[in-house]
C-alpha cells in the first residue's frame, strides 16, 4: 500500500493540476499547490530526507492552506485564528510577532535599521503557533526563494519564485512541535563543553601582541575566559586564509601562546574572495571554475573587505569540497574554531547590498543551476555546510565550532549563529532576548547577541547590565567594532569589572546544568533558553512575557531591569550565589521539584571537571527534588559510542532527613566516586550541607 501511495504522489507531483495532500507522520501533512514543480525546490535544505507521504490526508483534518497566486507572487495562506504567533527565526522586535510582516531575503543590515529589523541576516519559513488552550501547531514553506511571511489570524507566506509546498505540525504543546520540527530538519550535532564558555571578541585584535595582552589581562583579572576571537585584520589584505606578516609573523607560534593559557582560538573567514592572479584561492577556484556566475555567464565581481571579489559557488558539491579542502592547513596553525560572515552573501555595491537577482548558481546533487533569486537564502547555508565538513577533516576527532552570521532552517546542523551588527544601546540590549528566544523556536538552539553592542560607544552601566543578563544566553560573546571604545570586562573601571567578572562566575558555575541542556537539545531539538510560557502553554498571561525566561526547564532568569514581568505560577524559590546582590546580577529561582547540579568556579574549561558537585535543590510539596547531569569528555566523538554518562538526580527528604543519589541511566563511561553537597534555598541564601565523597548519601538538615 505505501508503495502504490509513493508512486501516485510522484505522478501527482509531476503531473496534477489540483492540489494534493499527504500525511507523513502522526499529524504532519504536506500539501502541494497545483502546478508544483518538484525541480524548483528539490532537494530540499530544510528536511533531512525527502518527505514520504504515509497515508492519504484524513477527511477531518483541520488548517489546511489555501493556494493562489496574486501580482506574479504564489501563496500560501492559513487561517489561525487567535492564536499567539512566534518563531520566523531572526526577527528583531517582540516575542509575539502577530500583526508583523517579515522579509526572507538575508540582508546585511546593520544595526536592524532597514525594515525595522524585520529582514535579517537569515531565513526561517516557519510559524509557531500557540492556541489559547495550550495546543500549538507548525507551519514551514518549503521554499528557499524570495519571500515574505506575515502573521496574522491568516498566517501567508508569499514568494517571488515558482508554487511551493508546505507542511504543517499539529501537537499537543508547543514543545512537542518544537521536537517535530528537529525530527523533520534535524539537530544540531553536540558543541565541544569550551563553546559554552565566556568569549572575547573585537575587531580586530592585532596585532597578535594585543590579543596577548587582553588573555593576559582576563587571567591576571581572575575573569574566566574561553575563546580569544580574531576578526579580518589578522588576514593580508583581507585576502581568506592567509595571515598578515605585519600582524601575526608566525600563526602557529601566536596560537601556541594562547594554547598555554588555556584559550580556544576562532578566526573568521568569508566567502568574498579577492580578485588577484598572484593570491592562491583566487587562483585555484579560478582554474577549477568555482564562482557564481553573472547573467552572461561570467564570474560575477563585487566589492567586499579586498576589494574587488569573486564568491564560490556552494550549491555545487565540488566546489564545496575545494572550499573544505582550504582549512586543512590553515586550522593546523592551531586554530580551533571558524567564524563564517558577510554570507548573506554581502557585496558592498550589489543590489539591496547582494548579488543581482539573476546572477546563476550552477547547483548538483539533484539542485538544477538556477538563479540568485532561488539561492541567496541559502548562499550561507551551503558555506556552513561546507565550513563544517572542511574542519572535520582537517580535525577528525574534535566536534567542529562553526559559528554563522546567515543560515536558513534546517541549517542548526551545521552552525551556531548569533544575531549579527546590534547597537549599543539599552534598547537592543532588551530586545535581545526575544530575539534569542524566537531563534530557539525556529530550531536553533546555540545563539545570541553581541554582548555590550556592536557598534557605537558602550559605557560602564550598559556593560554591566548586558553581561549580568547576556551569560545566560546559550552563546555568550562580548564583541564590538574597532571604531568604538574597548569594552572588555575591565574596560570601565573596576565596578564594572566586578559586576561582569561575578556574572561570569555564575555561568561557569552553571556549565554542568548548560551541558547537560546542550545535550538534550542535541538529541531532542528543545531551545536551551526558552519562553516562559512552555512552562505552561495554557497560562495565557505567559504568551508576551520576554523579559524573563527561563534556561531549560528548571531556572528561572529575571533581568534586574525588569518591570513587573508575568511569571509562572507556583514556588519557584529565588537564589544567589553571593552574600550580597551587588544591583545588577539577574534573580534567579528554581523551579519546585527541580535539582539543579552546579560545578565549583574555573577559568576556563581546560580546567573543568565534575569530581566535585553542589546540588541546589527546591524539594516539591512531596519533597521530591530531580535533575539531570550529562558527562563525557567535553570533545571529540567517543559519546557516538557511548563514551558518555547520563545521571539521574534524586533528592528526598523527610522531616529532617534528606536522601541523594546519582543514578548513571544511559552510556558505558563509569561512575565515578566524587563529592557531592546539597544546597537548600532560604531566603534567597544557599545553604550547604557538608560534602560527603559519594554518589549516594543521606544527611539530617
Amino acid at each position: 500500500m505505501r508503495k502504490v501511495l509513493l508512486i501516485s504522489f510522484l505522478l501527482l507531483t509531476l503531473s496534477s493540476q489540483a492540489q494534493t495532500a499527504y500525511l507523513i507522520n502522526d499529524s504532519v501533512a504536506v500539501f502541494y499547490p497545483a502546478g508544483y514543480d518538484a525541480k524548483q525546490h528539490l532537494p530540499s535544505p530544510i528536511f533531512l530526507r525527502e518527505l514520504t507521504p504515509t497515508q492519504p490526508l484524513p477527511p477531518d483534518w483541520q488548517l489546511s492552506p489555501t493556494f493562489s497566486v496574486k501580482d506574479s507572487q504564489h501563496i500560501a495562506a492559513f487561517n489561525v485564528g487567535d492564536a499567539d504567533l512566534y518563531g520566523c527565526g531572526e526577527v528583531y522586535g517582540n516575542l509575539r510577532h502577530n500583526g508583523e510582516s517579515v522579509g526572507l531575503w538575508n540582508k546585511d543590515n546593520g544595526l536592524y535599521m532597514a525594515e525595522d529589523g524585520h529582514r535579517l541576516y537569515q531565513s526561517h519559513p516557519w510559524v509557531l503557533g500557540v492556541r489559547k488552550d495550550g495546543t500549538a501547531f507548525g507551519l514551514i514553506a518549503d521554499n528557499t526563494w524570495k519571500s515574505r511571511i506575515t502573521a496574522d489570524t491568516t498566517v501567508t507566506f508569499a514568494s517571488e519564485g515558482p508554487a511551493f509546498r508546505v507542511v504543517v505540525i499539529k501537537r499537543s504543546s508547543p514543545e512537542a512541535v518544537l521536537r517535530e520540527l528537529a525530527r523533520l530538519t534535524g539537530k544540531m550535532e553536540l558543541p565541544p563543553l569550551w563553546s559554552l564558555g565566556y568569549q572575547q571578541s573585537r575587531f580586530s585584535y592585532t596585532p597578535e601582541s594585543r590579543a596577548i595582552e587582553v588573555g593576559k589581562t582576563f587571567r591576571d583579572r581572575k575573569i574566566p575566559c574561553e575563546v580569544i576571537w580574531m576578526d579580518i585584520n589578522y588576514m593580508d589584505g583581507f585576502r581568506i586564509f592567509t595571515f598578515s606578516p605585519q600582524e601575526i609573523k608566525d600563526p602557529a607560534k601566536f596560537n601556541d601562546t594562547m594554547h598555554r593559557m588555556n584559550y580556544k582560538m576562532v578566526y573568521m573567514i568569508d566567502p568574498g574572495v579577492k580578485k588577484d592572479s598572484s593570491y592562491f584561492v583566487y587562483r585555484q577556484g579560478t582554474l577549477r571554475d568555482c564562482w557564481v556566475k553573472d547573467s552572461i555567464g561570467q564570474p560575477f565581481v563585487g566589492k567586499v573587505w579586498p576589494g574587488d571579489c569573486v564568491f564560490p559557488d556552494f550549491t555545487r558539491p565540488e566546489v564545496r569540497t575545494w572550499w573544505g579542502g582550504l582549512y586543512k592547513s590553515f586550522m593546523a596553525t592551531g586554530i580551533d574554531g571558524i567564524w563564517n560572515d558577510m554570507n548573506e552573501p554581502s557585496v558592498f555595491n550589489g543590489p539591496d547590498g547582494s548579488m543581482p537577482q539573476n546572477n546563476i548558481h550552477g547547483g548538483g546533487d539533484g539542485l538544477l543551476s538556477g538563479p540568485h533569486l532561488r539561492y541567496h537564502n541559502v548562499f550561507g547555508y551551503y558555506m556552513v555546510k561546507a565550513t563544517r565538513e572542511g574542519i572535520l577533516q582537517a580535525h577528525p576527532d574534535k566536534r567542529p565550532f562553526v559559528l554563522s552570521r546567515s543560515n536558513f532552517l534546517g541549517g542548526q546542523r551545521y552552525a551556531a549563529t548569533w544575531t549579527g551588527d546590534n547597537e549599543s544601546s539599552e534598547t537592543h540590549m532588551r530586545m535581545s532576548i526575544p530575539m534569542t528566544l524566537n531563534m530557539g523556536l525556529s530550531g536553533q538552539p546555540v545563539n545570541g547577541p553581541d554582548i555590550g553592542g556592536f557598534a557605537h560607544d558602550c559605557n560602564a552601566e550598559l556593560l554591566a547590565q548586558w553581561t549580568a543578563i547576556g551569560v545566560y544566553f546559550p552563546f555568550v560573546r562580548n564583541h564590538c567594532s574597532c571604531e568604538e571604545v574597548p569594552q572588555e570586562p575591565y574596560a570601565f573601571g573596576l565596578k564594572t569589572e566586578k559586576v561582569c567578572r561575578t556574572a561570569i562566575n555564575r555561568r561557569y558555575r552553571l556549565l554542568p546544568y548548560y551541558y547537560t541542556l546542550a545535550q538534550e537539545a542535541a538529541q531532542t531539538g528543545l531551545p536551551i533558553m526558552r519562553p516562559l510560557f512552555l512552562t505552561n502553554p495554557k497560562d495565557t498571561t505567559l504568551r508576551s512575557e520576554q523579559q524573563a525566561f527561563t534556561v531549560g526547564r528548571d531556572l528561572l532568569v529575571v533581568p534586574h531591569w525588569a518591570v513587573s514581568p508575568a511569571l509562572p505560577a507556583g514556588d519557584w524559590k529565588s537564589f544567589r550565589f553571593e552574600e550580597k546582590d551587588d544591583g545588577y546580577q539577574a534573580d534567579l529561582r528554581l523551579r519546585p521539584g527541580a535539582a539543579l547540579p552546579i560545578a565549583n568556579l574555573y577559568q576556563n574549561t581546560s580546567e573543568y571537571n565534575t569530581d566535585s558537585l553542589t546540588i541546589i535543590v527546591n524539594p516539591d510539596a512531596q519533597g521530591v527534588a530531580r535533575g539531570r547531569l550529562y558527562e563525557d569528555e567535553g570533545d571529540g566523538f567517543g559519546y557516538k559510542n557511548g563514551d558518555y554518562a547520563l545521571y539521574d538526580i534524586k533528592v528526598e527528604s523527610t522531616g529532617h532527613r534528606v536522601s541523594v543519589s546519582l543514578n548513571k541511566v544511559e552510556g558505558r563511561r563509569l561512575q565515578k566516586r566524587r563529592w557531592l553537597r546539597l544546597a537548600f534555598i532560604n531566603k534567597h541564601k544557599l545553604h550547604y550541607t557538608k560534602w560527603q565523597n559519594s554518589d549516594s548519601f543521606t544527611v539530617n538538615y
